[in-house]
């Protein structure tokens, strides 16, 4: 088993932080992990562990020089290359999410929508054509799409993650309302805007800042 099977997924979400923060920085500054470990709200230490399963980064007592350390930490993350995704629900959301990953540089493009309103179907927006939601298999293997993205109703959110499964998508982002089933083989994030939200107040009240 490499290194990399063996990290913990929480690893990459808090590379994933170090590296937004680099992103703002030159690449010839040098930034040591306790740099970065109060820049993120991570310890060093931790920051050092999530390093050291991808490789040797870095110079004992030099830190890191930040423009090879994004690069180490983008290959690490997958985002050295492109991945194609599709967009299931072209709502409210669908189209916000479009609009931003469109118009951003970034490693992943989305290059089909889907949804079953037949006004939208056929038709292009932000650059990105909307097709038939049965039409998922034919596209997503002409198209070589890799990620999938559930932007739908509650009620139509396991129909979309089954096709999408069906058409050979081993990876789901679902936006929708809903926890949805996928086969052991398929990686899914749900994210719960509604949970998120929900959870704010706990914090005001446990802190008891309303009454300040």
């Amino acid at each position: 088993m490499s290194n990399r099977e063996k990290t913990p997924e929480n690893a990459a979400v808090r590379l994933s932080l170090c590296l937004r923060y680099l992103r703002e920085m030159k690449d010839d500054d040098n930034i040591s992990s306790e740099q970065l470990a109060q820049l993120t709200g991570i310890s060093s230490a931790r920051i050092r562990k999530d390093l050291s399963y991808f490789g040797q980064f870095g110079t004992p007592g030099k830190g890191y020089t930040v423009g090879k350390l994004k690069e180490q930490i983008s290959k690490a993350l997958g985002l050295d290359r492109q991945w194609n995704m599709a967009l299931v629900g072209v709502g409210k959301l669908g189209r916000a999410l479009l609009d931003y990953l469109t118009f951003k540089k970034s490693s992943f493009h989305i290059r089909a929508g889907f949804d079953l309103d037949e006004k939208k179907i056929g038709k292009e927006i932000s650059g990105v054509k909307i097709y038939h939601l049965y039409q998922m298999p034919k596209i997503i293997r002409e198209k070589k799409i890799h990620i999938g993205i559930v932007t739908v109703p509650a009620e139509a959110a396991q129909e979309a993650v089954d096709l999408l499964v069906i058409s050979g998508i081993r990876a789901i982002l679902n936006f929708s309302p809903v926890w949805v089933v996928v086969p052991r083989y398929v990686k899914l994030r749900n994210v719960d805007f509604t949970s998120q939200i929900e959870v704010i107040p706990f914090y005001l009240v446990k802190d008891n800042i309303l009454n300040r």
